[in-house]
């Protein structure tokens, strides 16, 4: 049975993501690069993250409102003490790299794939089979924010409202 995480829960184990790591000879939107697994669970125990979940790579509120937030204030970010943040979304880690790319993103930002929204389903924030849009905050290994968008707006799960709550 799905369980809403809240502030205070333990992050849950076995939890992870897949992503293409960001190399130079792998620069370019089009190529493709190898996923490998990120295991958010361990990961999250020594570090501040901000995970931002949204239903699809290169859709226009994913894109235009939603995402570019998180990428124009990761300075400010960053100062409160997040050490990573990672966009997911239901599409492979492909399509993810390549949102990232066309972004100009790097590795500042892990664009990874919830597989089949597994973690998303976990916690029962799907849009059908898709992830929702949502914003959680883990602070090794405790979640001190998350939040699920009631409607089709970025509000909860905007930069801005994570950055009040850090």
């Amino acid at each position: 049975m799905a369980t809403a995480l809240k502030a205070g829960d333990d992050f849950p184990e076995g939890v992870s993501f897949t992503y293409v790591p960001y190399k130079p000879e792998t620069s370019a939107v089009t190529a493709c690069g190898i996923p490998v697994k990120y295991d958010a669970s361990k990961e999250f125990k020594d570090k501040k993250v901000v995970i931002v979940s949204v239903p699809g790579a290169f859709t226009p509120t994913c894109q235009n409102t939603h995402i570019q937030g998180y990428i124009e204030k990761l300075p400010e970010l960053k100062a409160k003490g997040v050490d990573q943040v990672i966009v997911i979304a239901y599409n492979d880690a492909w399509v993810q790299a390549a949102w990232a790319k066309a972004n100009g993103v790097k590795d500042e930002i892990i664009f990874a794939s919830d597989d089949n929204a597994a973690f998303s389903n976990s916690i029962g924030w799907t849009l059908g089979p898709r992830t929702a849009r949502y914003a959680i905050v883990v602070d090794h290994g405790k979640v001190i924010y998350a939040e699920k968008e009631p409607g089709k707006e970025v509000t909860v799960s905007g930069v801005d409202a994570v950055l009040a709550k850090l």
